[in-house]
């Protein structure tokens, strides 16, 4: 349903060095950079704008799909080595469905942030 996303970060830099390496393990990296932000996306199309403000902003949950359930594992392994607060170690989510497999982190704003794989594998 939604093609990108914007959100405000207090630290352009930080913010786009952990959501980097956060994600690497699911093909994310810079697609675009602006005076307005930084795009984050996979084949050179941006899903995810970074842009800093100057206030606190509001904690928002992210989530991110991920083709395999070792993507999610990395995707753990690398945001918390990243710096990020573990929130949800890799697991299935059967209360949501059967093959529900997720990983939480809180990121460097406080936002909730996700990797999951639907698939059975």
């Amino acid at each position: 349903m939604l093609d990108h996303i914007g959100i405000g970060v207090t630290s352009l830099d930080e913010c786009t060095t952990f959501y980097l390496k956060a994600l690497q393990p699911l093909g994310v990296d810079v697609v675009m950079e602006g005076p307005h932000g930084v795009g984050l996306g996979r084949n050179k199309k941006p899903s995810l704008w970074l842009s800093e403000i100057k206030t606190q902003p509001s904690r928002m949950h992210l989530a991110f799909i991920a083709e395999n359930r070792r993507q999610v594992d990395e995707f753990h392994v690398a945001a918390i080595a990243a710096g990020a607060k573990d929130n949800g170690p890799p697991g299935l989510r059967p209360h949501y469905h059967e093959n529900y497999y997720a990983a939480f982190v809180i990121g460097p704003d406080g936002h909730n942030i996700e990797a999951v794989c639907h698939n059975p594998i």
